[in-house]
This record gives C-alpha cells, structure tokens and sequence, in this order.
C-alpha cells in the first residue's frame, strides 16, 4: 500500500468551493482510502491506497460533487513522487532564502517543451519558472498577491489544470506522507 498527497484546486479561498477538513477525512475513509490526514486549510489531503494516482483522482472528483456538494480538481501524488519533487527543486537558493514564494503547481498533464516556451515568453514580471514532469516550479521575489503570473495564466499556457503549493506547504506535505525530510 502507498501513501498519496492529494491537493485539492481552489478550495476554501476566499469563500469559495468550501470544505471543512474533517468532511474531507470523513469522505476519504468512506471511499476505502486508509489512515486520511489533512493539512492546513487549503485542500491537503494524504492518505493510503493501493489504487494509482490516476484513478484516486477520478475517483474523488466524481465523487466529491455527490458526497461533498464540491466540484473542483484533485491531483495527486505518490509519497516517493513527492520527495522526488522536493528533491529536483530548479531553485534551492529561493528553497532556504524565501520558501513562501517558491511554489510548485501540480499539473494533470506535462506540458510539451513549446508551450512552457510560450509561458516564459508571456511572464512580464520577475517571475522564473522551470517544469519537470508534471509539475511547474515558480519563483515570485516580488511577492505572489500582484503578480501578473496567474492560475489562470499558467493554465492556459500549458493547455492544463493546475494547483499551486507553497514551499513550505509542500516541506510539510511530504514529511507528513513520509516522502520527505521534516520542516
């Protein structure tokens, strides 16, 4: 059995999509997956299952409209996945100095080489961004609030769905799935 990190897309921001996190425990153990645990408020699920990535994604958005009343994203991710995330930062400098501007976005799909091209070409700020697989890792030194470098942005660039996490989200994500080193 392994244990996945499951992000959810956009829950709790600002009032919208919300979920409290006990019902999202709650809803995990109801569709079989052991040990559920979540983390802060913003959609941090992980559990154990013996079920691919893939398919506890299919299986949990299908489900969360009926059981949950939510309909949004889910992404997720191994624990070795994880740790092998945190293990490929492009960015370890902005990792030490300012891990709440470094963000990782899980992506549902890699994106080809031309439209992470086009995604650069597109940043008019300071932002620095690099993918690998199906994540896309991005600094923001000026900060994230005014950035032109939206969700919306990087998913049309990409031609895919995305959830962004915040360095020192992701730290705690992977020590709590036991991929990871502890924050």
């Amino acid at each position: 059995m392994k244990t996945h990190a499951v992000l959810l897309r956009g829950v709790n921001m600002a009032g919208h999509k919300k979920v409290a996190m006990a019902d999202l425990r709650s809803f995990a153990a109801k569709l079989g997956f052991e040990g559920a645990q979540t983390l802060l408020q913003s959609g941090n699920l992980v559990f154990q299952s013996d079920r691919r990535p893939a398919d506890i994604e299919r299986l949990l958005e299908s489900e969360a409209g009926k059981r949950l009343g939510l309909k949004t994203e889910f992404f997720a991710r191994t624990s070795e996945e994880l740790a092998e995330v945190i293990a490929r930062n492009p960015f370890p400098e902005a990792a030490e100095k300012d891990p709440s501007h470094l963000v990782v976005v899980f992506l549902k799909d890699a994106p080809d080489a031309g439209r992470v091209r086009a995604l650069r070409a597109a940043v008019v700020g300071p932002e620095l961004l690099i993918a690998w697989g199906r994540q896309l890792y991005v600094t923001y030194p000026a900060g994230i609030g005014d950035s032109r470098l939206t969700a919306a942005l990087i998913d049309r660039h990409l031609a895919t769905r995305g959830t962004a996490r915040n360095w020192n989200t992701i730290r705690k994500l992977a020590a709590l799935a036991g991929g990871g080193p502890r924050p």
